[in-house]
Order: C-alpha cells, then structure tokens, then sequence
C-alpha cells in the first residue's frame, strides 16, 4: 500500500464525478469489477472498501486508490496482496490520467484459475478502471472558500444582502450565542470582492475556514 501528498498549482476549478459507475474485464477466466465513487474522505472510502469485501467475500482481492482534496492531494492505492504495484497503482494511473479528484475507485477481482502473470494483471486492473471511468459521469466544480461571520443581531440585513449580491451560499446558522454567527462558502474566485466589502462594515467579523 502506498500513500502520499502531491501539491498542484492553484486553480479554481477541478474535475470529480457525480454518481457511482461500474466497469467490467475479463482475461482468462478472471473477473474484474470497477466501481468509481465520488469520495471526499478516508473514512468514507474505507467504508466503500469495507462493504465491498463483505458483499463480495469469495473474491481474492479488493485493490484501489484514491485521490482527495482540491490542491494538496491526499493519494493512496493498494494491491491487496496482489504482486507489488500490479493493481494499485494502474487504478491510480486512471485517476490521473482523467485528472480526477475526491474519488475513490476499487476493484474487485474474482479469481479464475489461471495466473495472468504482471503485465496481465497490470492491463486487467488498468483496463476495468477505465471502462468504469468511460461511463462516468465527469463534473466540473469550482473550488470554494468557507467562512464564519459573525455579527450583532442588527446587523442582520446588511449581512444577507451582501450574501445575495456574491451569490455566497448558506451551510450553516447559530443563534445560540450573544452573537449570531453564519457559515457560508462560494466560488474562490468570487471570494476577495465578499471579503473586502465585510470588512467595510463595524460589528462584523468574517474569518476564512478552510477551501475545497
């Protein structure tokens, strides 16, 4: 198993898929089943890993890789037991290859009789990633800053207007405290106008979470 942190060039928008896609080979009686998720974290993909061995435990192996996150990359792949980079890291060389993040694409091979030898193996796990990344549905997102505002209760309208007119978009709201606070995010590219015009304005505080 590999793991490792690449760091890209910065930009604004990234590629990713919306919804589950399968993929199918077979070489020498060897089945191998792909499935591409949309997956933000470890915890979730290992999940998806964990449900896949149980739904499919007469399989020999259940290989995959990862990739999250928007400009430091979070990677991993695995061989399962299969020879050393074999499985893993041809999976992982479709991520690429699409210029895909937040996914997570695992393999499940069923085992036919007959060794396929490296280089089988290293076409067999490549190949049925790709039929599944051919069918997928492939999304372009812009990434997006978070930020916590708060802010005494009268100014409350001229918070909301000035999310209406950057199109920033509510995740969440708190009341409980003196002072109410409100988590919204929007396009980066968007983000610097935002700030500068709450900086304007007394009573409020706006702060950068984290961008995604």
């Amino acid at each position: 198993m590999s793991t490792f942190v690449l760091v890209t060039n910065k930009t604004d928008e990234y590629l990713t898929i919306s919804e589950i896609s399968e993929g199918f080979y077979k070489e020498k009686g060897s089945k191998f089943l792909a499935f591409v998720i949309p997956c933000k974290t470890e915890d979730k993909a290992k999940e998806y890993i964990d449900k896949f061995r149980k739904e499919h435990h007469n399989a020999c192996h259940v290989c995959f890789a990862w990739r999250f996150g928007t400009e430091k990359f979070h990677d991993r792949y695995s061989d399962d037991g299969e020879p050393n980079n074999s499985a893993g890291k041809p999976i992982f060389g479709q991520i690429i290859a699409f210029d895909l993040t937040n996914v997570l694409i695992a393999v499940v091979r069923y085992y036919g009789g007959t060794n396929l030898g490296v280089g089988g193996l290293v076409n067999a796990y490549k190949t049925s990633a790709k039929e599944a990344l051919k069918i997928a549905k492939i999304r372009k997102r812009s990434i997006s800053n978070y930020y916590e505002i708060t802010y005494n209760y009268s100014e409350t309208g001229a918070v909301m207007s000035l999310l209406n007119k950057f199109d920033a978009s509510i995740k969440s709201q708190n009341f409980d405290d003196s002072l109410p606070s409100i988590t919204v995010f929007l396009p980066r590219m968007k983000s610097e106008g935002m700030v500068a015009a709450f900086e304007l304005l007394i009573n409020i505080n706006i702060k950068l979470i984290y961008t995604r």
